[in-house]
C-alpha cells in the first residue's frame, strides 16, 4: 500500500508532527538529508503507519499521486535546498508544504517559482511548539484554495480542536498568507510575554511577594478574563522548584532573553505596510536591553527601587496588575490585526480576521479565553476597524485604563521598566486623540524641506512662502 504522504526534516518538530499524521491513521513516509535522525526516529518513534527512508528516490516511489510532501527543516536556504532536491522528482499537481517559520517573502518566491513547474506550493504557518506539533497545534495555511481542499483535511484532523469541536487550522487566504499569519502570530506573542514579564516585576518588585505568591496570583489571573496558556505556564514556571534544590528554578535563570527572528519580521512587516507595531517594537527592544546583563549589573547599583506606598494593599496592587495586563493585551491584538487587516489589502491575502482569531483559540502559544471575544467582535462586525471600536473592548478599557495608568506611573516612579505597557497606553491614547501633533511636524517638514501639507479647509497639498 502506498504511503499517502511524506514528511522531509526529522527534528523534534518534524519527527513529532509525523507521530500526529501517523496516529490520525494517514499512512506517512519520513526521510531527513542525514541518517542519524532517520536511525533515530526508527528507534525511538516506531509507529505501523509511519515508514522511514534513506533515499529520497525511493521515499518519493512510494507516495500515491498526487505527491503530498511536507518540509520540516530550519527556515531560509535548507528549505531551498530541499525543494532543489525535490524538483528532479516533482510532477505536474504535486503538492509541496513548507511547515517552518519561513519569511512570507521566501514563501512568495517559492510559490511563484514551483507555479511555473506546474507544481503547487503552500505556506504552513504552525503554532504551538514540540507538544503542539505531536498532540494538535493551530495551523495557518496559505497558498491557494484549490489546493487545500486537497490536502486540508489531513491537516484539519492533526490540528488542536477548540472547546466547541472546531478544528484550529484553516485556508487564511492567497500565496504567503499562512506564514505572514504566524508571524504576525509570533509578533503578538512577543508583546504578551512582555507584558507578562512586565507584571511579574511590578509584583515581585514592589509588592515584595514571593515566588509562591506570584504563582497563585498568575493562578488566579488564569481563572479570569485574562485565561491563556501564557498565563497558566508563567505560575508553572514561577512555582518550580530548582533540581539542585536551592529554592525556585526561576531565580537561577539568567535575566536575558533570546529571540528567532519572527518578532523582528513582523517589526519590519509593520513599517513596510505603515502600522503602529510600537509594542511588538517595544517587546523586541526589550530583549535587545535583556542582552546587555553586564552593564545592566553594573548600573544598577544606581537605581533603588522604593516601597509601594501609593496603593492602600498588596490587594489591590493585584487587581490593578490584572486590569493592567487587560488593557496591554487589547492593545497588542489592536496592534496585531491592524496589520492583518491593511497587510491582507496591500498583499491581496483576503484574510478572514474573525477566522484567524478563531484558530487562535487552542494549539498555539496565545491562545486564549480572550480570543473568543475577538472572533466575536469581528462576527458583529466584520469590517471593524480596530479592535478598541468593538463595544465590548470599549466598555474593558473604560473598565481598566484608570488602574494600568496607576501601575504605569508607579513603574515610572520606582525606575521600573515596563516599555511595551507604555507603549499600549500611547497606541490607545493616540488612536483616540483627535490631534497628535503631526500638524506642527508638516508645517516643520514644509518650512526646511519644502514637503508640503493639507489644510483643514481645502483639498490638495501645497507649499507656504514661510515668513521667516
Amino acid at each position: 500500500m502506498k504511503n499517502d504522504l511524506a514528511l522531509i526534516g526529522l527534528g523534534v518538530m518534524g519527527s513529532n508532527l509525523a507521530l500526529n499524521i501517523a496516529d490520525h491513521g494517514y499512512k506517512i513516509a519520513v526521510y531527513n538529508y542525514t541518517q542519524d535522525l532517520v536511525d533515530k526516529f526508527k528507534n525511538e518513534n516506531s509507529h505501523p503507519n509511519a515508514e522511514p527512508f534513506y533515499d529520497l528516490d525511493k521515499m518519493m516511489a512510494s507516495l500515491k499521486a498526487p505527491r503530498i510532501i511536507i518540509i520540516m527543516v530550519t527556515a531560509g536556504k535548507a528549505v531551498d535546498s530541499v525543494i532543489e532536491a525535490l524538483k528532479p522528482y516533482l510532477a505536474q499537481g504535486d503538492i509541496v508544504l513548507d511547515l517552518g517559520n519561513s519569511n512570507f517573502n521566501d514563501t512568495n518566491r517559492r510559490f511563484r517559482e514551483l507555479q511555473n513547474l506546474g507544481v503547487v506550493f503552500s505556506g504552513v504557518g504552525v503554532s504551538g511548539g514540540s507538544e503542539g506539533a505531536r498532540h494538535g497545534p493551530a495551523i495557518m495555511v496559505g497558498g491557494t484554495k484549490e489546493a487545500y481542499d486537497k490536502f486540508g483535511t489531513i491537516l484539519e484532523d492533526i490540528s488542536a480542536h477548540a472547546y466547541d469541536g472546531k478544528p484550529c487550522c484553516a485556508f487564511m487566504g492567497n500565496g504567503a498568507a499562512g506564514h505572514y499569519v504566524k508571524m504576525v502570530h509570533n509578533g503578538i506573542e512577543y508583546a504578551d510575554m512582555q507584558l507578562i514579564a512586565e507584571s511579574y516585576l511590578v509584583l515581585k518588585t514592589l509588592g515584595g511577594f514571593s515566588n509562591e505568591e506570584l504563582a497563585q496570583i498568575f493562578e488566579s489571573y488564569a481563572k479570569g478574563p485574562l485565561e491563556s496558556y501564557l498565563i497558566k505556564i508563567t505560575a508553572k514556571v514561577l512555582k518550580e522548584k530548582d533540581p539542585k534544590g536551592q529554592g525556585n528554578l526561576i531565580d537561577y535563570i539568567v535575566d536575558k532573553a533570546g529571540q528567532k527572528g519572527t518578532g523582528k519580521w513582523t517589526c519590519q512587516a509593520g513599517f513596510e505596510v505603515g502600522v503602529d507595531l510600537s509594542m511588538i517594537d517595544a517587546a523586541c527592544n526589550a530583549r535587545f536591553i535583556s542582552g546587555s546583563l553586564k552593564e545592566r549589573t553594573l548600573r544598577s547599583k544606581e537605581c533603588k527601587a522604593q516601597s509601594v506606598e501609593s496603593l492602600s494593599s498588596k490587594e489591590a496592587l493585584i487587581k490593578k496588575v490584572e486590569n493592567y495586563l487587560y488593557v496591554g493585551k487589547i492593545a497588542a491584538y489592536a496592534q496585531g490585526f491592524d496589520l492583518y487587516a491593511k497587510a491582507s489589502k496591500l498583499y491581496d491575502f483576503d484574510l478572514n480576521l474573525g477566522k484567524i482569531a478563531e484558530i487562535f483559540r487552542a494549539g498555539c502559544i496565545i491562545q486564549a479565553k480572550f480570543l473568543n471575544d475577538i472572533t466575536k467582535a469581528y462576527e458583529r462586525n466584520p469590517t471593524l476597524s480596530n479592535l478598541i471600536d468593538d463595544p465590548f473592548f470599549k466598555e474593558k478599557l473604560e473598565l481598566c485604563l484608570d488602574d494600568a495608568r496607576e501601575i504605569s506611573i508607579l513603574a515610572m516612579k520606582n525606575a521600573l521598566p515596563t516599555p511595551v505597557m507604555y507603549e499600549a497606553l500611547a497606541y490607545i491614547d493616540g488612536m483616540r486623540c483627535s490631534c497628535v501633533g503631526a500638524n506642527l511636524i508638516q508645517g516643520l517638514r514644509d518650512y526646511f524641506g519644502a514637503h508640503t501639507f493639507e489644510r483643514i479647509d481645502e483639498e490638495g497639498f501645497r507649499h507656504h512662502n514661510w515668513s521667516n
